[in-house]
């Protein structure tokens, strides 16, 4: 995969430390993941809880947020661990989906983190494996460290299938470069809802002169996007 989808890089957080000579100690960049009842949960970058009906039960909530507060690789995460959320934070069901627990968090798209269970589930929120053929709704955020912004909403089925057409006739293109003379590309989420509790989450954006996106490796989208992002 291309390594210039830098927004990957944030949603996908590797595990790894690196020493640091004069304290003895290691840095450690967290899986974003929450241990709840003996049962490993890892985020799930691509996706978002897509309403709150879908929320079950509270479970408890956050008892240790071991980001910032370990630094001993060697660490045994307990239960009630989180790699980034705080103490406190509540943590929930899912409707209908033991494998899937969800957790507030003002940084995600309808207020939400959702986290699958590792051993018990496997990651299908790539572009692939969405049912297409059940989206009903697409929203575009405009990516802020404010706050993203809607700037649109697409109901209508024959908008629907058009946007996703867009999408699956982007073309691959694994030596292409954003130009950034100009500064950072522009960045978007697209919501995609189907009949599922997590809504399905990818990012495109815009260097001034492509569209492009990273459903697997680069891909270069038709300016024809351009129309849904009014």
């Amino acid at each position: 995969m291309k390594k210039w989808g830098m927004i990957l890089v944030l949603l996908l957080v590797l595990t790894g430390c690196r020493s640091t000579p004069f304290s003895g100690h290691s840095v450690i960049d967290w899986v974003d993941f929450i241990k709840w009842d003996g049962i490993k949960y890892n985020g799930i970058y691509s996706g978002v809880l897509a309403d709150e009906s879908f929320l079950g039960e509270k479970l408890g909530k956050v008892k240790f947020k071991v980001a910032d507060n370990v630094t001993n690789s060697s660490y045994k995460i307990r239960n009630g661990d989180a790699a980034f959320h705080e103490k406190g934070t509540e943590i929930y069901k899912i409707k209908g989906y033991p494998e899937l627990i969800a957790v507030k968090s003002d940084r995600e798209i309808n207020g939400y983190a959702v986290y699958f269970a590792i051993d018990e589930s496997e990651f299908k929120w790539h572009f692939k494996d969405m049912p297409k053929e059940y989206v009903h709704k697409i929203q575009i955020y405009k990516f802020n460290p404010n706050g993203n912004k809607l700037v649109s909403e697409w109901t209508e089925k024959e908008d629907v299938v058009h946007f996703l057409q867009l999408l699956q006739r982007s073309e691959p293109n694994s030596t292409f470069q954003p130009n950034t003379e100009k500064g950072d590309p522009i960045l978007y989420e697209m919501i995609f809802y189907t009949e599922e509790p997590v809504a399905y989450k990818y990012i495109l954006q815009f260097d001034g002169e492509s569209y492009f996106w990273h459903p697997w490796d680069t891909e270069i989208i038709s300016d024809k996007i351009e129309t849904f992002l009014e």
